[in-house]
């Protein structure tokens, strides 16, 4: 059987690096866009004239889309590809920086990869006719375990833990100093072996305790050691450290137009931040977005429609549209057919419809309601429990009650657990839970009878306490015991003076917003395959780096490194020979 023939490894070889590229290669348009760039706009830093000469920071440009785009990330896989890839080599023009330069360029200049993101988008935007966007975000790996990153509940847990085998330390070694005559003791259990343990979970102990002092002093609900601004979020595959881009996805071009790094957990309210660059740009009226029902929130979109965006947000099933609500400012001079945003909320606050929205905005009526005011004039202190110590909220609880402490901001529940604050709802009640405590809870089903697997309470910002009903009555001897005490404590915290509430009525606009479901019927096709090509084709679902301001910049190379190939596709290679060429 015969074979190909191969070259001799000897043979010499005429050639120019130039037929080592194929003629529509990647690496053709990232070498004619890189080349054509002002490079006194993008680098942090200027060119030293002494010592050693500088890279070009164009050939390290080049390297870092090159490599985005091909999932060569890291630094050393960078300088690696310098000596052995004939595309970088024929880019770069045959320079192999260490891995410490490259590296050392991009935590200079990572603010400029948005920009070079933004003007790669300017350059083929003559090209293409834009559509609606499309507004979704994903969740992207943080350089940060779960393991160092803390929640309150999570502190209260491991603290808790840390507490229990402390006391059983102590007991062992209490035990071994009165049986002194023992004749041997298991090797694990020696009290040099006991007092190493006990001393690591005092210091455990105190690290924990210090985090969980910072968090309260703060306000702080996560903390994360390694990266400051990556949050534990809910994914997949199940819960990570993360953080969550939005990206704006153009609905003729599929590519991405836009994005706006968050830490938030959650997609609400990030409407507007995401869409205000491309509204910017935009000089042809009103522009229109589709999102779905995680963005779901009135004051985003409210503010997208005074700013000229039309959020098209899904609806859930059996509702045609949103009920919004907006105060009332009357306005002789609004125009309805102007597209500017000045106007746009003049109409809107006035109760009159703009012809840009005449097909979103069926209906907006003037109506006149009465609304509680506070009056401000007089400071009021913030509500301060009935109880002295926590050992003394403790025991209230115990006798079945939810006792809330305002100043550290947890409530004691029956069951001799702390439940942290979850959330903060429309109302201004504050929400607290405990999913890891109610889990164990040898108490479980004699404080909450319910469909899910843990209890979440309520509170006002005036209530201290409330009942638990299911909970076992207490001894009718026990209660009379502390009539006295606790009711003259209950009867002072009602002599507290209180905020004077009144009412007055005011008037306000109230429009019903019906998305178009055109739109919203597209919007799985448009926002999903981006993240899908980033992650899986590129290998992007991680971050190499840490803290917002860099996270972002990598973000930018993701994003262009799609865009790169999307274009190309989209418009051809020689057309984007033309336009990268500037």
């Amino acid at each position: 059987m015969s074979y190909v023939e191969k070259f001799d490894r000897n043979q010499i070889m005429m050639c120019s690096w130039d037929i080592f590229v194929e003629p529509e290669s990647i690496a053709r348009l990232i070498d004619a866009f890189v080349n054509s760039l002002d490079m006194l706009k993008y680098t942090e830093k200027g060119t030293s004239w002494e010592g050693r000469p500088a890279y070009d920071p164009r050939s390290l440009y080049k390297l870092y889309i090159y490599g985005n785009r091909k999932g060569i990330r890291s630094s050393r896989k960078l300088a690696d590809a310098c000596r052995v890839n004939l595309e970088v080599k024929w880019m770069t023009g045959g320079i192999e920086p260490d891995f410490r330069t490259i590296s050392d360029f991009r935590k200079d200049n990572i603010d400029s990869m948005k920009e070079i993101f933004h003007e790669f988008n300017r350059r083929i935007s003559g090209a293409v006719e834009w559509g609606f966007a499309s507004v979704d975000g994903s969740k992207f790996h943080a350089v940060n375990s779960k393991n160092a990153n803390f929640t309150k509940n999570k502190l209260d847990d491991r603290i808790r833990w840390l507490n229990a085998h402390t006391d059983e330390y102590l007991r062992i070694l209490e035990e071994m100093d009165e049986q002194e005559d023992m004749e041997e003791t298991p090797e694990q259990l020696t009290r040099e072996v006991i007092e190493s343990k006990l001393e690591e979970a005092r210091e455990r102990l105190k690290r924990y305790e210090s985090y969980q002092k910072l968090m309260e002093e703060t306000g702080a609900s996560q903390l994360s050691l390694t990266d400051a601004d990556a949050r534990l979020m809910k994914d997949k595959e199940g819960f990570s450290v993360s953080y969550n881009p939005q990206t704006a996805v153009d609905s003729e071009t599929h590519i991405i137009r836009d994005f706006n790094m968050t830490n938030q957990v959650t997609d609400h309210g990030q409407l507007m931040p995401t869409m205000e660059g491309i509204r910017e740009e935009s000089t042809d009226g009103v522009i229109d977005v589709v999102a779905d029902k995680g963005y779901e929130q009135p004051e985003d979109m409210i503010e997208c429609l005074e700013n000229g965006i039309i959020p098209h947000v899904i609806t859930d099933d059996g509702k045609d549209g949103y009920d919004l609500e907006i105060p009332y400012v009357e306005s002789q001079d609004a125009d309805v057919t102007s597209t500017e945003p000045e106007e746009l909320k003049k109409c809107l606050h006035a109760g009159k419809i703009p012809d840009a929205y005449a097909d979103v905005v069926t209906k907006a009526e003037v109506k006149e309601v009465r609304r509680m005011v506070k009056d401000e004039t007089e400071a009021v202190e913030e509500p301060k429990s009935i109880y002295g110590t926590p050992e003394e909220m403790q025991e209230r609880a115990k006798e079945g009650y939810f006792v809330r402490d305002p100043e550290r901001n947890l409530v004691y529940c029956p069951g001799g657990e702390i439940l942290r604050q979850k959330s903060i709802k429309k109302n201004g009640n504050i929400r607290y839970s405990n999913k890891n405590a109610c889990r164990h809870c040898k108490n479980r089903n004699q404080c909450y009878k319910g469909k899910n697997e843990w209890k979440e309470i309520d509170f006002s910002k005036d209530c201290l306490e409330k009942p638990c009903k299911d909970w076992p009555k207490v001894v009718e001897a026990e209660k009379a015991e502390n009539t006295a005490e606790v009711g003259s404590a209950e009867k002072a915290a009602e002599e507290k003076p209180k905020a004077k509430r009144r009412y007055e009525k005011v008037k306000i606009v109230k429009l019903f917003l019906k998305p178009d479901r055109q739109k919203t019927e597209q919007r799985m096709c448009l926002s999903e395959h981006p993240f899908g090509t980033i992650k899986r084709s590129m290998g992007a679902d991680y971050f190499l780096l840490k803290g917002m301001r860099k996270v972002t910049g990598e973000f930018a190379l993701f994003c262009l490194g799609y865009n790169l190939i999307r274009a190309k596709n989209l418009l051809g290679f020689d057309k984007m020979m033309e336009l990268m060429a500037g």
